[in-house]
């Protein structure tokens, strides 16, 4: 087990079904092209991690009925949803450009939202010494937040890209300043390489205002 302090950019559920296509468009409130530039900023995050030796962790969804729970089933019959993501797809596969690099550890989430529910991810992370982690992917308000919210009460430090993310049920400002506030995440934008790519310092333990990043007095997106 490696000594605690490094950083780890987790690319969450950036897959076709969410992302790319018309079942992502259809699903989405805003206009899709801000899932193609949610993509292309993280994939420009991604690149930057691996330029600066920051590891790079990948978070994967399947929601095949055979893996959802009854409260899960249940619910998508209420309100008539279809399963997403459905193992082998192209669906499921991730969206181009942001796919995994050689070496890149992959983590599975099975009918469930938050990562350190798939089997390995805590542990991973624990053996490389990560307790900063920094998110990217879909969605802001679901699969981001849940993963965040476990790994707060967990101990790591959580930064969070505004431009490498986007919520489905809330405002993206909603759940930002959510999450700014209830579990201290640092929200910066994905440009911000020598922001994100260390842990917070004591003078960054303060949330950053919604709608600002931790280096600039405005936020792209």
């Amino acid at each position: 087990m490696s000594a605690p302090g490094g950083t780890a950019l987790i690319v969450v559920d950036l897959q076709n079904d969410f992302c790319a296509g018309p079942l992502a468009a259809s699903r989405y409130p805003g206009d899709p092209a801000r899932l193609e530039r949610v993509t292309a900023n993280a994939a420009r995050a991604v690149a930057a991690a691996r330029a600066s030796g920051t590891e790079v962790v990948h978070v994967r969804f399947l929601g095949d009925a055979r893996f959802q729970g009854p409260g899960w089933r249940r619910r998508d019959e209420v309100l008539g949803k279809r399963p997403k993501c459905l193992e082998g797809s192209w669906g499921a596969e991730f969206a181009d450009g942001v796919e995994p690099g050689p070496g890149e550890a992959v983590f599975t989430k099975r009918a469930c939202f938050d990562a350190f529910l798939s089997d390995g991810f805590e542990q991973h992370l624990l053996d490389r010494g990560a307790d900063h982690l920094v998110f990217v992917g879909l969605f802001a308000d679901v699969c981001v937040d849940s993963t965040a919210r476990t790994a707060f009460q967990k101990g790591f430090q959580v930064t969070v890209l505004r431009d490498c993310t986007t919520a489905l049920h809330l405002t993206d400002e909603q759940i930002l300043s959510f999450m700014a506030r209830l579990y201290g995440a640092r929200v910066t934008t994905g440009d911000q390489v020598e922001v994100w790519s260390r842990s917070p310092g004591e003078e960054d333990l303060c949330p950053t205002p919604p709608g600002r990043t931790a280096a600039s007095p405005e936020a792209s997106g």
